[in-house]
């Protein structure tokens, strides 16, 4: 009994096979033409579905990371900082370091590309299959003291403690009172042998005691986040917004 088009692609979407049935007249052109076996047709059909599969979980878990913007590593530019090697940047990428549970500290004044690597390296992390969540410092605590309340907070963090890679941005940018402290250590105590953490921040960690209050809490987080760290300072002059900021006045001085 021969079946239309139509048909053909309904069946698909009974099975739960969408993405073919919209490309399936495609396939069967190009089956014609190139005079395909029904076995290529077949594997050519079920790789594309799988593939857009695929896709479609990666345009998923970018969605759910709510990265600032869509920074990859290809963007970041090497030479324009001092701090990291080629054969460095290289072992990042691989992500090994995601598999054996190791932290990444970024340290540095404003502009040099803390959160651009951060960035990058979730969206490659994401890439390779691996689940990420980004969020700046201020919004986690503003979502832990919610979280009892709001079921967004409580779908946040979810998502955050589900994670394999969790960016938090602006580590320490302000003073926290003594309840945010203990929610903040008591999500990197859960987060601690279960997922790598990528903490950016302008100020070093024997300055986090100032921040948090508590000197039993402060080292407690420490001791978690510290563990297994690779610390990458950069320094004043890798700043990126310096070179190339933009300026009111001409290059010439100006003449009263």
């Amino acid at each position: 009994m021969k079946k239309s088009l139509e048909q053909l692609q309904q069946q698909l979407k009974t099975l739960r096979l969408s993405e073919t049935a919209s490309y399936l007249p495609v396939l069967i052109r190009q089956a014609e033409s190139e005079d395909w076996t029904y076995q290529s047709f077949l594997h050519e059909l079920t790789g594309y579905e799988l593939k857009r599969r695929e896709e479609k979980q990666v345009e998923r878990r970018l969605k759910w990371a709510a990265f600032p913007a869509h920074t990859t590593l290809d963007m970041y530019n090497l030479e324009e900082q001092q701090t990291l090697s080629r054969k460095q940047m290289n072992q990042l990428k691989e992500l090994t370091w995601i598999d054996q549970l190791y932290n990444l500290v970024l340290l540095g004044p404003a502009g040099v590309g803390k959160t651009h690597l951060a960035t990058g390296l979730g969206i490659e992390a994401i890439n390779q299959g691996y689940r990420v969540m980004f969020i700046t410092m201020e919004e986690l605590i503003r979502t832990l003291k919610s979280e009892d309340i709001t079921k967004k907070a409580q779908t946040k963090m979810k998502r955050i403690r589900d994670s394999n890679l969790v960016i938090i941005d602006d580590l320490m940018f302000m003073a926290m009172e003594q309840r945010e402290a203990n929610l903040f250590f008591h999500l990197i105590n859960d987060l601690h042998d279960s997922d790598s953490v990528v903490l950016t921040s302008n100020k070093g960690p024997s300055e986090w005691g100032q921040l948090l209050g508590d000197p039993g809490i402060t080292a407690a987080i420490l001791d978690r986040i510290l563990h297994r760290v690779e610390v990458i300072q950069f320094r004043k002059e890798d700043s990126h917004r310096m070179k190339y900021r933009t300026s009111i006045f001409q290059t010439e001085s100006v003449q009263s």
